[in-house]
């Protein structure tokens, strides 16, 4: 779906969790023994330390992304060192940039054509005079973008979910304390627990008797429906 490099990129904000200076800022040095190593961040082109003392750690690397961590060196020469994800004048790519020319219009794609949106308001004929024959509609079975932060927060959800102590998250997300982690679950938590709730109430719904009065409604809608259906096909009830 989402082209390479972009797809690399984002499975690394999404695995790891690293913040978006973070990725622009990593190394080739940064990866070694199925680690990632967070030593610096780039932010409106300057390099800069992480953002505090905690940020500066190693982060283990799954499998899947590890994989895709080697497709991505092979594509790129094999390097073994410099910038981890460059752009094509040789310097650190710009998130920004890429999530414009790469992700957005992977994921914003019409409905009806499969063109982005761009594409899909195009003129037709040759000679631009030609309106296309359908208005742009997104395609809601394509995830939403919901910015480079959101993988970090998903990831620390994810993890939440998995059971994994609340001290452990916050050594993988690299936090200064672990009430910050917290804060990534308040909501999800309330979120998990409205989810539970709602569905134990379509079971007591779904399983709860009538009452009096939806008993006398049902019968007198069964009534007026009989009624009806007489008076269209008298032949019916003779």
């Amino acid at each position: 779906m989402i082209p390479e490099p972009a797809a690399t990129v984002f499975a690394v904000a999404a695995f790891t969790g690293a913040r978006r200076g973070e990725i622009r800022g990593l190394m080739w040095e940064n990866y070694q023994d199925g680690e990632i190593q967070i030593t610096r961040s780039i932010w409106k082109g300057h390099i800069t330390e992480p953002k505090t003392r905690k940020s500066r750690g190693a982060i283990p690397v799954i499998g899947p992304l590890a994989k895709r961590l080697e497709f991505h060196r092979a594509r790129s020469g094999d390097r073994k060192s410099g910038v981890m994800f460059l752009n094509a004048s040789g310097s650190p790519m710009d998130l920004g940039n890429l999530l414009n020319r790469a992700i957005l219009p992977a994921l914003n794609r019409c409905a009806v054509c499969g063109k982005t949106k761009e594409e899909c308001r195009k003129p037709l004929g040759p000679g631009k005079y030609i309106a296309p024959d359908h208005a742009f509609e997104r395609d809601k079975i394509l995830p939403e973008w919901h910015g480079w932060h959101a993988a970090r927060r998903g990831l620390g959800t994810n993890l939440y979910r998995l059971g994994v102590p609340e001290k452990t998250i916050q050594a993988i997300l690299r936090h200064a304390n672990v009430s910050t982690t917290n804060t990534y679950y308040i909501k999800s938590a309330a979120d998990d627990t409205r989810a539970a709730m709602a569905k134990l109430e379509r079971l007591v719904i779904g399983n709860e008797p009538p009452t009096e009065i939806e008993q006398h409604e049902n019968f007198a809608s069964g009534n007026e429906m009989a009624t009806e259906a007489a008076d269209a096909n008298p032949a019916a009830i003779q």
